[in-house]
């Protein structure tokens, strides 16, 4: 089975609207933003200044290309 076929949409969801959710619908620095998003998700909490614990990798580019795109903001639709 293809690991990026088997992400959960859904989740891939629910992590851009927690991005935006903390950050705004534009953070300044997305991928840092969206990597501690799947941090939080992975491992709990937010990481720490020297944290260096890996994430899901195709996760953090499916939640980065999604906020990249813009179809997913708070309220579940497409930007206006």
């Amino acid at each position: 089975m293809d690991d990026s076929s088997a992400l959960d949409a859904e989740l891939v969801r629910a992590l851009v609207q927690r991005l935006h959710q903390l950050y705004g619908s534009t953070p300044r620095d997305l991928e840092r933003m969206c990597w501690m998003v799947v941090h939080e998700h992975h491992h709990g909490v937010m990481p720490t200044e020297y944290d260096i614990r890996e994430v899901n990798e195709d996760l953090y580019l499916a939640v980065l290309s999604d906020a990249r795109s813009g179809t997913s903001l708070v309220d579940g639709t497409a930007g206006s």
